[in-house]
């Protein structure tokens, strides 16, 4: 089985207007509310592609509601543990005169010691030998960076393949749990190593190695507009992305992380998992929601090779 981890969840408000002015009612042109969260989106795609999983997590009040509604009537079986606080609502606003997208992005929820325990154990007692766990994004208040050690270590235990999605630099110190697969972007893998520039394909095999050496399996890495790579110990592949309107940008790596990780467990090979998760995370980034997986008129225009 699958499970994914979503440690801060959130409701997505987002809007489309076409202009946006300070002081004066701005009429939008449309809007949706998106449940969201980094490991929901990736339970999201993970069903769309016929692959039962578990969304689970920690959260609060009438929006987690709303959350885990969305995730029971898509058939994902969800197990939340819940706090008094309400989690988060963001808002994402694209301007069309502008050409730009706004994100405003709330705290999580207060999460307490005793609840954070009581998540550790749902773990240790319902995860088996050869599941998968996928963590995915920022913690909730309370939630300190090296939760996700604990985390590791526990997966580690019980022999389940880990895949992590976290700009946390605490990251790093999962590393000798051996982790299945790590998905940074290029900013957050520079971020990694303290390191404030733009990374160029050789850079980027020279980090993520760096990863591998210290004991990750393999890097998936989002660059945007660039496209993604894929680096493990013998390999470093890079595709390109199509080019698209980009209408929001909010699940597009969630979207290639979950395709990667579904294409992967129904036995394509890198190079298709990879290519298959450009094309339908720029399909997400195209449109308001998440990809339909009607990706034909990208997978042309997408070329995957390898970099020795």
């Amino acid at each position: 089985m699958i499970y994914t981890i979503t440690l801060n969840p959130a409701i997505d408000l987002v809007i489309i207007t076409k202009k946006l002015e300070p002081n004066i009612v701005n009429r939008t042109e449309n809007f949706e509310l998106q449940p969201n969260g980094k490991g929901v989106n990736v339970s999201f795609i993970l069903k769309k592609m016929g692959i039962e999983n578990v969304a689970t997590g920690i959260g609060g009040g009438f929006t987690l509601d709303y959350i885990t509604a969305s995730l029971t009537e898509k058939g994902i079986s969800n197990n939340f543990l819940k706090v008094e606080e309400p989690t988060r609502i963001n808002v994402f606003t694209r301007v069309i005169d502008q050409n730009r997208e706004y994100k405003e992005v709330n705290p999580g929820p207060e999460v307490s010691e005793k609840v954070q325990e009581q998540f550790l154990k749902y773990l240790r007692t319902t995860l088996k030998e050869r599941d998968t766990l996928i963590i995915s994004g920022s913690f909730s208040r309370g939630i300190n960076q090296d939760y996700l050690v604990k985390i590791a270590k526990v997966m580690a235990d019980k022999k389940v393949k880990l895949v992590i999605d976290s700009s946390s630099k605490a990251v790093l110190d999962t590393l000798p749990y051996h982790p299945y697969l790590l998905k940074p972007n290029d900013q957050e893998l520079a971020s990694f190593f303290d390191l404030n520039e733009k990374l160029d394909q050789e850079k980027i095999i020279k980090l993520a190695r760096k990863l591998i050496d210290a004991g990750c399996k393999n890097v998936l890495v989002s660059l945007g507009d660039s496209g993604a790579a894929l680096i493990d110990k013998n390999h470093a592949y890079f595709g390109n992305a199509p080019k698209i309107s980009v209408i929001n940008t909010a699940g597009a790596g969630d979207t290639v992380l979950g395709t990667f990780i579904g294409k992967k467990e129904l036995g394509c090979n890198t190079i298709e998992a990879l290519k298959f998760a450009i094309a339908a995370g720029s399909d997400t980034a195209s449109r308001m929601g998440l990809t339909d997986f009607e990706l034909e008129k990208y997978l042309n225009e997408i070329h995957v090779s390898e970099v020795k």
